[in-house]
């Protein structure tokens, strides 16, 4: 599975309709940020004013606490930043710390870059002037302490590089944000919106850095990039501190009690976030195909066989749903053992 969320291969290949499904392969929070419920009439039928655009970084720039020196560029999601970095940055080799979200390694490959995937980014080759890091990271919810990331940036820079950091589910933590850091080592940032307020669908994010850098971004993505709904609903959401700080408690609570139900089960924790745990088993990739067929879909992963990535049910019915299906599930296989 590239992605986790491709809910209609699933349906494809198991069966039953959209709604028979209790889809967990992704980290998106399944409490979506309550959108008002009329937008202004002219975020539908006028271009996005400037102003709107303006004030939407204001208020990224605030929830992410994004240093005044550097600059801040929104777009269409974070995923069509991506094949503009290698324009963006200097020419050189490539290292990115993984395993980790697969469409970084696809979009410097896609540039004609020099590629290697490392376990241990903080002994980068001498040929690498790009180092990419997700914290905290995907799959495992790996998160890298500020001033290792800081020391990781000055070694770019004296190799006339860049660090470029993923930070698309820190909002869980903010806390451990790289952003607030900054000073003029040659870093970028990169920040999700979907994620953390459940909008997936709305399609925004944001990088910051440099300000040469935010930018040339931001003229290559060109005018109108970011839609007038999503110029209001993202501006709305990233002042929402309150709702923010709560759902961070929510979102604890909720994973605490799943991670209980996958131990109940017999499966290790690997790592995760409060919006994604990935867990092990030797049995992965039966279990996938078990909860499948119970019209449950999680994220398995080819490169790690052993392993299984469960999103947040966003239910108690969702949960105890879950659990019944791993119940079964391990049942079945030992007796099938046994036999």
């Amino acid at each position: 599975m590239k992605h986790g969320g491709d809910l209609f291969q699933a349906m494809a290949t198991y069966g039953g309709a959209e709604e028979d499904w209790l889809d967990l392969s992704t980290g998106i929070n399944p409490h979506a940020y309550p959108v008002p419920a009329s937008l202004p009439a002219s975020a539908w039928t006028r271009l996005p004013a400037h102003a709107a655009q303006e004030s939407l970084l204001k208020a990224a720039r605030a929830a992410y606490q994004v240093p005044a020196h550097l600059g801040l560029a929104a777009a269409p999601g974070t995923q069509v930043i991506l094949p503009h970095l290698p324009a963006l940055l200097p020419e050189g080799g490539v290292t990115i710390a993984g395993p980790t979200y697969s469409s970084h390694c696809d979009a410097w490959r896609a540039a004609g870059r020099n590629v290697q995937e490392v376990t241990d980014i903080f002994h980068a080759g001498a040929g690498s002037r790009i180092a990419l890091i997700v914290s905290p990271n995907n799959p495992d919810g790996r998160w890298h302490e500020p001033e290792a990331l800081l020391n990781l940036a000055r070694d770019m820079q004296r190799r006339g590089g860049f660090l470029v950091v993923d930070e698309a589910f820190a909002d869980v933590d903010p806390s451990r944000s790289l952003l607030p850091h900054l000073a003029d080592e040659p870093v970028l940032v990169l920040r999700s919106f979907g994620k953390f307020f459940g909008l997936a669908g709305l399609r925004l994010g944001f990088l910051a850095g440099p300000q040469n850098v935010t930018d040339a971004l931001a003229r290559r993505l060109e005018s109108w990039s970011v839609s007038g709904p999503a110029l209001e609903v993202g501006t709305q959401a990233l002042r929402d501190l309150d709702w923010q700080a709560a759902m961070r408690k929510t979102l604890g609570q909720e994973m605490a009690a799943l991670e209980g139900v996958l131990r109940a089960a017999g499966l290790a924790i690997h790592g995760g976030t409060s919006l994604y745990v990935l867990t092990e088993h030797p049995g992965a990739a039966r279990l996938h195909q078990a909860l499948a067929r119970h019209h449950i879909w999680v994220r398995a992963f080819d490169y790690a066989p052993s392993w299984l990535r469960f999103g947040l049910p966003g239910s108690p019915e969702g949960l105890a749903r879950l659990r019944l299906a791993l119940t079964e599930t391990m049942a079945s296989r030992k007796e099938a053992t046994s036999c």
